[in-house]
């Protein structure tokens, strides 16, 4: 684990626009709201990335949903106030370059995010 890296790190700015449109496009809005900053779900624009804040965890818990990443053996390691599980949108994203691209729009509205690309990924089950 730990070795998806997202290809737009150095170009946040220039596919937010287009990673916010895809957001919008998954409905992503109804939980996290119109630019991420939380509802019903965490808030995508505070630190408090509930199961760590690197490119492999977000993609995988977007890709895979939480309740995925728990049987793997994910811990949370932060709180935030959950309603329910995420769900996994890998089935329904065109391609993995369309999530990196909603990750893009996220960092973009977080980006002290951006210094955490690089921390060490969880190891499932420790």
């Amino acid at each position: 684990m730990g070795g998806l890296h997202n290809p737009y790190n150095d170009e946040i700015d220039a596919v937010a626009e287009k990673g916010h449109k895809i957001y919008l496009s998954y409905s992503c809005n109804g939980c996290h709201g119109g630019g991420g900053g939380g509802g019903m779900c965490p808030p995508l624009t505070n630190d408090a990335w509930v199961y760590g804040a690197d490119d492999d965890t977000v993609f995988r818990l977007i890709s895979e949903g939480s309740d995925k990443l728990q049987e793997q053996g994910y811990k949370r390691v932060r709180k935030e106030i959950v309603t329910g599980p995420m769900p996994p949108f890998g089935t329904i994203a065109k391609t993995s370059d369309d999530l990196w691209k909603v990750i893009a729009f996220i960092r973009s509205k977080n980006p002290s995010s951006m210094k955490k690309v690089n921390e060490p990924a969880q190891t499932p089950g420790q």
